[in-house]
């Protein structure tokens, strides 16, 4: 177990749990980027995997990767850009309601925080006591951490979403795509398909440990998934590649 300072062990924190004010920043980082590296690696894969079986032109499937790569490392940027920056815009909204509350009828605001703290499982005088502390402290912090579930110090930030996204779509899609072009003909089918299990593996493992969740059912998730995917796009691949030629 990690080492403790003598101010969490006054306060009752675990070392492996995690208490710092940076863990919304952290999870909306982890998320945006196992969703870009997971949807770079199977959205890539599925293409050249989809053009391998059409042809054996090794610069068609290139110039295909490339494309998909691009097109989806930009749309998965923007994606969580606009998705995250509406989010923002309302944890803002509710902020400047919160704020307007608190200045217009502070006694009713301090009433509500209490009553709040009562519904948690406090008695009503130590829940006044609370309450008063807490809004003597940063009564828009205590509303909004009880009210809203928000940090006013610790928004989400679209930005880092959309730079996580692009960059970990990009380094997801480069695996199959380098692994497809640069393998033997021979071989680079059956490389591609095992660059990509062990890939998802990697990710899915690591996005388990870091959010502490069952590790094997992830890891299982993403194998068969990236599976499905390359065996469906390689299907079609050869059905119309035969029906072309």
């Amino acid at each position: 177990m990690a080492s403790q300072t003598s101010d969490e062990r006054a306060l009752g924190q675990h070392a492996d749990e995690p208490h710092e004010e940076s863990v919304g920043r952290r999870l909306n980082w982890l998320r945006a980027g196992v969703l870009g590296a997971n949807d770079g690696i199977v959205s890539v894969a599925g293409l050249v995997m989809g053009v391998a079986g059409a042809t054996s032109n090794s610069h068609a499937i290139l110039i295909a990767g490339i494309a998909g790569l691009v097109a989806g490392a930009l749309s998965m940027a923007a994606g969580e850009y606009v998705s995250v920056s509406t989010q923002r815009d309302t944890e803002q909204a509710l902020l400047h309601k919160e704020r307007r509350e608190l200045r217009e009828d502070p006694d009713a605001e301090l009433a509500e925080l209490a009553g709040l703290y009562r519904q948690k499982g406090l008695s009503a005088d130590l829940a006044q006591r609370v309450a008063e502390e807490l809004t003597a402290h940063d009564a828009l912090a205590a509303h909004a951490e009880v009210e809203l579930g928000i940090d006013p110090d610790d928004l989400t930030n679209p930005w880092h979403a959309a730079w996580a996204s692009l960059i970990a779509f990009t380094v997801g899609a480069l695996l199959p795509l380098l692994t497809i072009t640069l393998v033997p003909s021979a071989f680079r089918i059956w490389a591609t398909v095992g660059a990509v299990v062990i890939a998802l593996a990697v990710t899915g493992y690591v996005s388990a440990a870091l959010g502490q969740a069952h590790r094997p059912r992830a890891v299982l998730r993403n194998v068969c998934g990236g599976l499905l995917a390359m065996a469906i796009t390689y299907g079609i691949g050869v059905l119309f590649g035969t029906t072309v030629s």
